[in-house]
């Protein structure tokens, strides 16, 4: 009976606020969303996010092919266009592997994962908490970036009678009526774009959190089983359990990540040009707070993935500082095993090129400010 309440909890507990966001993105049916009709209307929902996304990326990449002449136009695009690019690769990945999606979060809620005894179950919790927190917080931030964004354009570029943001557009624009439809779908675009961002990243954190709570829960089992002198092999079975959902996780957004690495690269790199090359106006501010999104959005999943590797090498610590002298032959034995396992760090990678930790990070930075200081170079030579 305490099992099944338990599991109920988690049902209602894992990954609550990533899943919610991620079915605002268009990405994940509700789950009460059972019928045929609903469902029909949900996978229409998707269908127009997608195209908003893509409506608004592929002018946008025509319009450096066709008109971008120098530095400053290509910037001024690119900045963009590259969140573009990363909502819609993210918005593909996330539709493609909704299975997949769905494998991991039921994971979370199954052995040996599943949480057991009341100070498990307070791990768990804590980390759910940890969760849902970081990712409103994270929601917030980029929502109010992007809305700082659209009212400094209908302040400035709508009262002008310009657009938005560059893009390519092969008809006549002028009358009010195509001018109001093209502006305010851009508008609209940028708005599912960061909604979008904000579902994978949270989801993608999410997994990686609850990877770490559960070294925090195998530690506690680990020294209830010293303590009592119990079986080592559910603990042994655990630990490969982590390190194969950890491989599964990077396997199925490796894609993503590699793609998130690259535009985040750019995009720092573009819009510290930006940054240099803009007066004092009021798009400063906006692109400023933009800049500063596109680095968070980055480092968090450095972060967390500086984190686990941290904590998956700390476990051969952890366990030799438990009380392990007393304990039989067997057990020591399924102890090296685990500290053995342990010497290999569980690291995600974006496509097995660049790794996801802090040291990546300062790279990324490092390289951006070399792209912009070719960049600079090139409109100092003209």
């Amino acid at each position: 009976m305490q099992v099944e309440s338990s599991k109920k909890f988690q049902e209602m507990r894992v990954m609550q606020v990533p899943l919610k966001i991620l079915t605002i993105a268009g990405c994940w049916p509700p789950v009460s969303w059972s019928s045929l009709c609903k469902q029909t209307v949900y996978n229409a929902y998707t269908i127009f996010i997608t195209l908003l996304l893509f409506t608004f990326m592929l002018p946008q990449l025509m319009d450096i092919i066709l008109n971008v002449d120098n530095p400053d136009k290509f910037t001024d695009t690119l900045y963009i266009m590259l969140a573009m690019v990363i909502a819609c690769c993210k918005m593909l990945g996330l539709i493609m592997n909704r299975k997949n999606i769905k494998i991991l979060t039921d994971a979370l809620i199954e052995k040996p994962f599943r949480p057991l005894k009341p100070d498990e179950i307070e791990i768990q919790q804590k980390f759910g908490n940890i969760i849902q927190t970081y990712s409103i917080w994270y929601a917030i931030t980029v929502e109010v970036t992007c809305g700082c964004m659209t009212l400094t354009s209908l302040f400035t570029d709508f009262r002008r009678g310009d657009l938005a943001y560059r893009e390519w557009i092969p008809y006549e624009y002028s009358s009010s009526i195509m001018y109001y439809i093209i502006y305010f779908r851009q508008l609209i675009s940028l708005t599912a774009a960061s909604i979008v961002n904000v579902a994978c990243d949270c989801l993608i954190c999410g997994f990686l959190l609850h990877i770490y709570c559960q070294f925090e829960i195998l530690e506690c089992r680990l020294k209830k089983c010293l303590r009592d002198r119990g079986n080592l092999g559910e603990c042994i079975h655990q630990h490969n359990c982590i390190y194969k959902f950890a491989y599964t996780v990077n396997e199925n957004f490796k894609t993503i990540i590699a793609v998130q690495f690259t535009v985040s690269m750019l995009v720092v790199c573009s819009s510290l040009y930006q940054l240099v090359t803009t007066t004092l106006s009021a798009k400063y501010i906006p692109l400023m707070l933009y800049t500063c999104c596109m680095a968070l959005q980055i480092l968090i999943y450095c972060w967390y993935g500086n984190e686990i590797k941290l904590k998956s090498i700390q476990l051969s610590d952890e366990i030799f500082g438990m009380d392990w002298i007393e304990v039989d032959k067997k057990v020591k034995e399924n102890l090296r095993m685990i500290m053995k396992r342990s010497l290999m760090p569980i690291e995600f990678s974006s496509a097995r090129i660049v790794t996801m930790n802090l040291n990546s990070f300062v790279k990324l930075l490092k390289t951006s400010y070399s792209a912009y200081s070719i960049l600079q170079h090139m409109k100092e030579e003209k």
